[in-house]
């Protein structure tokens, strides 16, 4: 079989593999989440492996070890988020109304400022607009929330999620021999060392990005709740888990906590100041103190391509999709590293001369 033969083989295997992720994306949740934890764990079961557990003990261990404590997290964490969560969907068009009525008059006068004509109405207008899509946005979350459908997949994620975790952590160490079997003779090494190189920059971006998550986290919910904020224990908690995906973590707790600051504390600008300020120091912190330590210059992947990644696996995939990204980013940036480096050693690039 020729270079070229191969390389359709396995642009074919890629699309097959694609077109399945694709068709069976609305089932595939749990099963992605039981691969993705077994992958994170799996240096724990193959150190406690070292120290004379069997594969077996070693699962057992460290799988409930890790669901005893997320169950008990969450036990901890749902009755107060949930509270505020409730109240915040509750108040929500209240809200909404202050801040346009408080918006209304500074653009009206911004509008004035530039010698622009102000639209009839525009209060009027942008109160409707923000109403309706307050509701949509609520009747939307509402049919989610209490769908049977949204019951069932919870269900479902709660059964087999640790189900496959535990199976796959058991058996990693057989799953990768197997795997290293199916490779090409004749490439092994060279796939054996780009794996290599993925597993290093996954691994050093999902452990450093589940570090800082949770440090943030636990940070911006502290820190808001102390200095008085309405649901400051709610924003920091997304605040820190959606800085998985960079800056929009960061840009999300800032709008809505300095949104719900201004609404709470107006016209008291120094606890608006308060807060603008815990973000700016929980920036700080993710930045130059836990980024530079927990990752280090292990992680080749740029923010822009993680973000890029994540949106296309979304669009393409929905919420599988959004899991899959990372390592799929990863990959690709691994991928076109060597490939460039390749090309750099061929006389494509040096030249018939130069070979």
């Amino acid at each position: 079989m020729n270079a070229r033969t191969q390389a359709w083989f396995w642009l074919l295997v890629l699309a097959v593999a694609l077109l399945l992720v694709w068709l069976l994306s609305v089932i595939l949740l749990p099963f992605v989440l039981g691969i993705a934890l077994a992958y994170a764990l799996d240096p724990a079961a193959t150190r406690l492996e070292r120290r004379g557990c069997s594969r077996t003990t070693a699962t057992v261990l460290i799988g409930a070890g890790f669901f005893g404590a997320g169950l008990l997290v969450l036990l901890l964490l749902i009755p107060p988020v949930a509270e505020q969560g409730a109240d915040l969907l509750q108040r929500l068009p209240a809200l909404v109304s202050r801040l346009v009525q408080a918006v209304g008059p500074l653009l009206a006068r911004a509008l004035n400022a530039i010698g622009a004509d102000q639209p009839e109405g525009l209060h009027q207008t942008m109160a409707g607009n923000l109403q309706r899509f307050t509701k949509l946005g609520l009747g939307l979350f509402q049919s989610l929330a209490s769908g049977g459908a949204a019951v069932v997949n919870i269900a479902t994620l709660l059964t087999i999620t640790p189900l496959t975790t535990f199976y796959l952590l058991r058996q990693w160490p057989g799953i990768v021999a197997t795997v290293d079997d199916w490779l090409p003779r004749d490439h092994a090494d060279t796939v054996r060392g780009i794996m290599r190189d993925i597993d290093v920059v996954l691994k050093g971006f999902l452990h450093g990005s589940v570090i800082i998550c949770a440090a943030l986290a636990a940070f911006y919910g502290v820190a808001l709740s102390l200095a008085g904020l309405d649901y400051g224990l709610t924003i920091g908690l997304a605040t820190g888990a959606l800085s998985f995906i960079p800056y929009v973590g960061t840009i999300f707790g800032l709008v809505a906590s300095v949104g719900v600051a201004c609404l709470q504390f107006w016209p008291e600008w120094i606890r608006i100041a308060l807060v603008l300020g815990i973000f700016l120091v929980g920036q700080l912190l993710a930045d130059y103190v836990l980024t530079p330590r927990v990752m280090g210059s292990r992680i080749a992947v740029h923010p822009l391509w993680l973000i890029f990644g994540l949106f296309a696996g979304g669009a393409l995939f929905g919420f599988v999709g959004l899991l899959l990204s990372v390592p799929a980013t990863a990959a690709i940036g691994v991928l076109t590293r060597f490939f460039i480096g390749r090309y750099k050693d061929s006389t494509l690039y040096r030249g018939a001369g130069n070979g």
